[in-house]
């Protein structure tokens, strides 16, 4: 499927229930377009990725208007809900932290990408970090940029974690991977 980078396209699936998400069907978190800020706007620092210096094929959870920094060629926004979407070459996700489970299933399923999360005492941070991802804790005071042009923090620290020879290369430009 062919996103344009300036209108939303709406899922023919939206509503409906997305498979194969890791534990069992999963309802789609998504089903009318974000018309307000959230406290999963948070977007990835422009750092990380001059670090990382790569180009990702899509960015699966980007804010409405596109992904602020992330350099990617495609991207899915709320309304096309990037869980029920299918994912192709090397994707960046930063996912909504209110429900963090199925993306990284869906992510870890993929197997080529980076992700950026909290960390967290869950079933899937220990099936994240029991994977073959390579993991990077990321600085104690990471600020995130907010829609609003600012920068803003969360009360947990976070990691990056990379699957696919390029992308763990790549995450070595940001520091000691384990």
């Amino acid at each position: 499927m062919k996103l344009q980078n300036k209108e939303p396209v709406a899922s023919p699936l939206a509503g409906a229930v997305a498979g194969g998400l890791g534990a069992g069907p999963q309802l789609t978190l998504f089903e009318t377009p974000q018309t307000a800020l959230t406290s999963d706007d948070y977007y990835t620092p422009r750092w990380i990725f001059d670090a990382l210096q790569l180009t990702f094929d899509i960015d699966v959870a980007s804010p409405p208007n596109g992904p602020p920094n992330t350099p990617c060629r495609e991207y899915f926004t709320q309304l096309q809900n990037g869980l029920i979407q299918p994912w192709y070459g090397s994707v960046y996700l930063n996912p909504p932290f209110t429900d963090i489970t199925p993306w990284v299933n869906k992510w870890l399923s993929h197997g080529n990408g980076v992700l950026l999360v909290p960390f967290s005492k869950s079933k899937w941070f220990d099936k994240l970090w029991n994977s073959d991802a390579a993991v990077i804790a990321l600085p104690y005071n990471l600020k995130f940029d907010d829609p609003k042009g600012g920068r803003g923090s969360i009360f947990v620290g976070c990691l990056m974690a990379a699957l696919g020879d390029t992308n763990i290369k790549a995450l070595r430009n940001i520091g000691k991977v384990r």
